[in-house]
Order: C-alpha cells, then sequence, then structure tokens
C-alpha cells in the first residue's frame, strides 16, 4: 500500500506534516534534521527507493497530529499552538433545525482533552440542549453566529420530574442551565455572536407565579451559570432571552465581562442581566443591558471557608442600563460584601438607580462601596439603600442582632445627576442596625414626588447637595444623624 502513493502525494503529506508540527520542532533540531534527512532533493524517480521511510512516516505523523475538526492556530516560537475545533467539522448544521448538542459538546470534550484551544462557532443558528464548557477553552462565537437554546423543559430536567411538577411546587428541579462549567480555569466566550436563551416559552408562568406570589421566583434555567472558576472572561457578545439570570459568575475569581450586551424584554420576569455570586475581583465594563430585572445583581447568600467576605474586589465602569431594576447588592448578603467601585455608568428607565437591599434572615456586612459619575434619567428611584426587602414598613421596633442581620456602612456617592419619575430615594437601616457612614457629594436629585427619605442612620454627610421634591419637603429625616443638611439645597 505504501509505494501506491504517487511522488506528488507524498511531498503534499511531507508539507501537511511540515505546517503542523513545524511549530512544535525548535529551529536548531528543524535545520539539522532537514541537513540530514532532505539533504539534497531526490530526482522524482529515486523516491521509491530513498522514500520507503517517508511513505511509512508520514500517515502515522499525521495520525498522530490532531483530532478530527481540529487545526492548529500559529503561535509564537517555542510554545504550543492554540487548536480550533470548529463545530461544523465535528457534525453541526448550524441550520436553526438541526439539535446540534453531540457536535457541539464532542468539539468542546476535545478541546478540553488536547490541553484547550478554541471552539468556533461560524455564522449559523446552532440549536442546542445544555452544554458545558471545559478549562482552558475559549468559545467564539462568529459574527452572525447564534447559539440557540432549546426550550423544552425536559431538556433541562432530571428524568424523574416533569415541568408540571415545577408548576404545580411539588419539585424545584433542579435544572441545567444551558453554558455550565464547574471547577475551570481560563474560560473565555468572546466573538461578535449571540447566545440566546429561548425564553419566551418560560416567562409567561413565571410572571403568573410572580402574580400569584409577590416576590416569588418559579424555578427555571439560567443561560450561563459558572462555578468555581479561576480565570473567566466574557467579552463582546450579545446574550439575550434567558429563561432566568443570563449570566451567573459563582465563586469565581478574575472574571472580566466586557462590551456585552445583555438583552431580555422589560416585561420578562428574574432575567437578570449579571449576577456576580460570591465572587472575588470582578470587572464589569462597557456594557449594555436592557432586561426584565436587575442590570446587575452583587449577590452573597453563604459564607466561604477561609474568606471574611465571600464577595469582594469588584468594579463596574463605563455601562449603560437601560429597562431593568438598577446596579443591585442583594437581597442575599450573608457572606458579606465589600470593595465596590462604581464609575461612569448612566442608566435611563430603569425602576431603580443604585440599590442596596437586604431583610432580616439574608443579610450580612455590606461596607466599603464607592459610586462615581453616574447620571440617572427618569428611574423610579435615584438611591435606594435598604434594610427591609421587599416591603419598608412604616414603624418598626428593634429586634435582637443575629449574624444575617443587614449591616451597611461606608457608603460614598460622588458626582451624581438623576431625574426620578417618583421619589427621590431612601437611605433606612433597622432600629437594632443602624446605616452608617454615608456620603453624599455633588448631588443632585428631581424628584417628580417625594424628597430622599433617611430613617435608622447614622454618620450621613451632605456635601453639595441639592433635592429638589414635587411633593413635600427634599429631606424626610427620622431616627437619623445627618450632618451638612442645614447647608443642602433643599428646593420644591
Amino acid at each position: 500500500m505504501i509505494d501506491t502513493l504517487s511522488d506528488q502525494e507524498l511531498e503534499r503529506q511531507i508539507r501537511q506534516v511540515r505546517l503542523l508540527r513545524r511549530p512544535m520542532i525548535p529551529k536548531a533540531k528543524m535545520r539539522m534534521r532537514t541537513k540530514t534527512c532532505l539533504s539534497r532533493r531526490p530526482a522524482p524517480g529515486q523516491w521509491r527507493w530513498r522514500g520507503v521511510l517517508l511513505r511509512s512516516c508520514v500517515p502515522l505523523a499525521l495520525a498522530a497530529g490532531l483530532p478530527a475538526g481540529a487545526v492548529d492556530a500559529p503561535s509564537p516560537a517555542g510554545q504550543t499552538p492554540a487548536r480550533t475545533f470548529d463545530v461544523r467539522q465535528f457534525g453541526a448544521q448550524g441550520d436553526g433545525k438541526t439539535v446540534d448538542t453531540a457536535a457541539i459538546q464532542k468539539a468542546l470534550d476535545e478541546c478540553g482533552k488536547t490541553g484547550g484551544g478554541t471552539v468556533r462557532f461560524p455564522a449559523g443558528i446552532y440549536l442546542s440542549q445544555p452544554i458545558s464548557l471545559r478549562s482552558k477553552t475559549t468559545l467564539v462565537l462568529d459574527p452572525g453566529a447564534t447559539l440557540k437554546a432549546t426550550d423544552d423543559p425536559k431538556d433541562y430536567l432530571p428524568s424523574s420530574v416533569t415541568w408540571e411538577d415545577v408548576l404545580q411546587g411539588r419539585s424545584k428541579g433542579p435544572f441545567l442551565n444551558f453554558v455550565n462549567g464547574k471547577k475551570l480555569v481560563d474560560v473565555a466566550i468572546t466573538g461578535k455572536g449571540t447566545i440566546d436563551g429561548s425564553g419566551a416559552r418560560w416567562w409567561a408562568p413565571a410572571e403568573e407565579a410572580r402574580r400569584k406570589v409577590p416576590g416569588y421566583t418559579l424555578p427555571r434555567p439560567n443561560m450561563i451559570r459558572i462555578t468555581g472558576c479561576k480565570g473567566l472572561k466574557v467579552t463582546g457578545v450579545t446574550l439575550q432571552n434567558s429563561p432566568k439570570f443570563h449570566l451567573v459568575p459563582d465563586d469565581c475569581e478574575d472574571v472580566l465581562i466586557e462590551n456585552v450586551t445583555i438583552l431580555a424584554p422589560e416585561g420578562a420576569a428574574n432575567t437578570d442581566a449579571i449576577d456576580p455570586t460570591m465572587s472575588r475581583r470582578v470587572t464589569i465594563t462597557k456594557c449594555l443591558i436592557d432586561v426584565g430585572d436587575d442590570n446587575v445583581a452583587i449577590k452573597s447568600g453563604k459564607g466561604m471557608r477561609g474568606r471574611e467576605f465571600a464577595c469582594e474586589d469588584l468594579t463596574i465602569t463605563d455601562c449603560t442600563f437601560k429597562h431593568g431594576h438598577g446596579l443591585s447588592i442583594g437581597s442575599e448578603t450573608s457572606g458579606g460584601v465589600r470593595n465596590l467601585t462604581v464609575k461612569r455608568c448612566s442608566f435611563d428607565g430603569t425602576q431603580n438607580g443604585i440599590r442596596i437591599k437586604s431583610p432580616r434572615g439574608k443579610g450580612g456586612k455590606v461596607e466599603n462601596l464607592v459610586y462615581e459619575d453616574i447620571t440617572m434619567k427618569n428611574v423610579e428611584g435615584a438611591i435606594t439603600i435598604t434594610c427591609y426587602y421587599p416591603k419598608i414598613p412604616r414603624t418598626d421596633t428593634a429586634q435582637a442582632v443575629t449574624a444575617e442581620t443587614p449591616c451597611f456602612r461606608n457608603i460614598r456617592i460622588r458626582n451624581l445627576t438623576a431625574t426620578s419619575t417618583h421619589a427621590a430615594g431612601v437611605i433606612i437601616g433597622l432600629p437594632e442596625s443602624l446605616v452608617s457612614n454615608v456620603v453624599l457629594e455633588n448631588v443632585q436629585i428631581t424628584a417628580a414626588t417625594t424628597g430622599l427619605t433617611i430613617r435608622n442612620s447614622t454618620g450621613v454627610q451632605l456635601k453639595n447637595v441639592r433635592v429638589t421634591a414635587k411633593e413635600g419637603p427634599p429631606f424626610i429625616v427620622q431616627d437619623a444623624q445627618v450632618q451638612g443638611l442645614e447647608r443642602a439645597d433643599q428646593r420644591r
């Protein structure tokens, strides 16, 4: 069989081997091999005798190369080439009708097995059931590529649970998420394409359940949930129409979310955009978010071993928030949140602006927060800092302090300009746990109804603050110690 190869075919295969393997061979050794093995080009008639060894080795070299569907991308000399795994080469159709789960997962698995690389989605619509990412993998969505979730509940539930069981309250699942990942390192989702959660089927029953029980969240899949990852990047892509939350980094470290667009209808229940959960060193920047629930919700529902604060060192900059419930911390804060910086963000038509919320039984320490250079237009409340959720009572009495009593302190809000379609906002602590050390500096709020309520708080400072309220006084102060109130510009 070896001798049946033509001279031209053998030369072609030799060139292919060189292209595939050259980046992995040091230049000195390559020169030595070339000099020793191919010191002079044989005449075509000499291949039969001198090429037997080459004819035997070429197929072996090719067989020992990349998995089917994978190619090496160029890399710096001396480094292992980055490999690209095109999902179409693994059998994905991308026609919007064929369920491509098996092909997509095979590409991801092969990428993980070979030490990492890029899993590429060319233009097309790739219908898929839940998939799982692998370490050192970059998922790239080309322009015109959409990774679209199936919307059949049985694709996300254990075989022993039906969707009807969930709707009737007999079970909460558990649900798989659409894009999953656990205990990973160096994972990225990037490109100019789209991930679509096909959420429409899920939203109507979720809204019905919420109307029956206010505040209730019907169990459903999230679009992307990555748990226990060190080094997570999500850049450039559009995420849209999640059944529930869009992007949840859970117990992750060193997270970058940049230039991401996240979209869902204004009335789509519980469609939070980004929920950093018990995560550290998170940066969210240059994102456009227009959804049906929290634009960003920082959550810390439990303590993490060896960490005083489960959620810390977060930076949010240069983001635009359209419809949604604002930039939130909570309601789960029992694991603690500290060191948040928010700069140069704009809000247009959100239900809330700055929002920090947690009730007794879910609370913890929330401290060292800085908000700077913020603009808000037509929000329903510019500043909401409250130790009650979901409702704030008119009066209350002190209760025993526990490990899950909310404690909010050291909050700075500078250079904020806002117009509110309702009240200016609230800063309200508990009788047993006052909100403390809040500084408002260069703040201007124009409210269509009432002013800024400050209750059960201490160490509140007003520096060059102007609140214009259409109804009642600009500041409503009760059981609170406020400095600079006499110098505040109070207009009606």
